[in-house]
């Protein structure tokens, strides 16, 4: 059932960037916008996706953004420095084994950060921190330049690196040990087995069944359940960063990370974004209109509860009420989720089910093999579904489900397929 079109796209952000001018004028949140390159007009040559959400004819895989990971890294492996946080940007989904894939030339790869004073607070979107990458075509032996230029505190520092190609030993990637300032960063940039794991062809017959527009289903035993992600690499941007450099004058100790990719316009030459993630789950479960998906991956944070986004809310209302929620559990999960940003409270150990806080809101970040669909399944359906019967390490005897072992070092993710 496709209930939009382009005119909606348009319709949306017109009505985005109209009523973002009269509810926060003099919060410098216009400058905001044209900081991220939005436009009234959605761009037509690239469209969003987060493992594949928001398809259109001519999307490039290598500016799709999958997943957000984000951890104390001492919490992946007890042997690291206490203060330094990881973070795991993947792209380009469905990469096939042996295959090489680059990162556009064209586009702005981003984490961005926000301070959180209070961990029960609604987030605010503001971007205190800003970690972006750009990458250079590949050379000979298929390696890709990248700068990585961190923006924070009215700074700009930048360092630059390169990528680790098909062709290297993945068992010793390279690992750019970089400096913004007087503060080092390591950066991963490369192919890496994709760590997701979800029998998503079910969930979506699942989520058809329970919206009326399908057969009512369940999930499929542990034996025949199928793990779409199976057997197939993402192009990875993994970042050790200590929380000092995130925190800067600050005392934060809690924060908000999102991250987004914008395309360079032929038209204009400016950037646009047109990609964003947070949690998992939330934005591709919730909304089925293709062209509400491409709409919310093109603003802002800061938009999510405005009166412009209230259609996309409404869809995502009728889907939690289909999942068997009452209007006032409804209203309150919507409060939980939006905006859409990972939080994580680095004083207590990562993992995405380790904590919410008053709001219901996951405060703990999200470790490689966090089951985070059966975390949200429960959350959405008030434990009414449990399970999608995917696990990360895969059911004896099936071989649809499983991936390799994560590695014991930075930047931990499997090793490509």
């Amino acid at each position: 059932m496709k209930l939009g079109t382009k005119k909606t796209i348009k319709n949306f952000l017109q009505k985005y960037n109209s009523d973002k001018v009269k509810a926060f004028a003099g919060l410098g949140l216009i400058a905001l916008s044209l900081t991220l390159g939005l436009t009234i007009l959605a761009p037509k040559y690239v469209t969003a996706s987060d493992h594949d959400d928001g398809e259109v004819d001519t999307k490039g895989r290598n500016v799709n953004l999958t997943d957000l990971y984000v951890f104390r890294e001492q919490d992946q492996n007890p042997s690291a420095r206490k203060d330094d946080l990881v973070f795991i940007m993947n792209t380009n989904p469905r990469s096939v084994a042996r295959q090489q894939y680059y990162f556009s030339t064209n586009a702005l790869y981003e984490f961005k950060v926000s301070r959180v004073a209070n961990k029960d607070e609604t987030p605010t979107g503001k971007e205190d921190i800003v970690l972006q990458f750009q990458f250079s075509p590949p050379n000979n032996n298929g390696e890709q330049q990248f700068r990585l230029t961190a923006i924070a505190d009215g700074k700009k520092r930048s360092s630059e690196g390169r990528t680790t190609s098909l062709n290297a030993n993945h068992k010793n990637p390279t690992i750019n040990n970089l400096f913004l300032g007087n503060t080092r960063v390591d950066v991963f940039a490369g192919l890496r087995e994709d760590p997701f794991f979800f029998d998503v062809e079910q969930f979506f017959r699942v989520r058809a069944g329970a919206l009326g527009i399908g057969p009512a289903v369940g999930f499929r035993p542990t034996n025949q359940a199928i793990d779409f992600a199976k057997g197939y690499n993402v192009n990875s941007i993994v970042v050790r960063i200590p929380r000092s450099f995130l925190a800067g004058y600050s005392n934060a100790t809690t924060f908000d990370v999102w991250q987004t990719i914008s395309v360079r316009d032929p038209r204009t030459g400016k950037f646009q974004q047109f990609e964003r993630l947070g949690r998992p789950g939330i934005n591709e479960g919730l909304i089925v209109t293709n062209d509400f998906l491409n709409a919310f991956n093109s603003i802002p944070p800061t938009a999510d509860l405005s009166p412009a986004a209230a259609p996309v809310g409404a869809e995502a209302k009728k889907t939690l009420k289909a999942l068997g929620n009452d209007n006032q559990r409804t209203n309150a999960l919507l409060g939980a989720f939006l905006p859409d940003v990972m939080r994580i409270d680095t004083n207590i150990s990562s993992g995405y089910g380790n904590a919410l806080n008053a709001k219901g809101s996951p405060i703990a970040g999200r470790k490689l093999a966090d089951d985070v669909i059966d975390i949200t399944l429960g959350v959405l359906t008030n434990q009414a579904v449990k399970t999608d019967n995917v696990s990360y390490e895969g059911t004896p005897g099936n071989p649809s489900q499983g991936h390799k072992p994560l590695e014991q070092q930075f930047p931990y993710l499997a090793l490509p397929n």
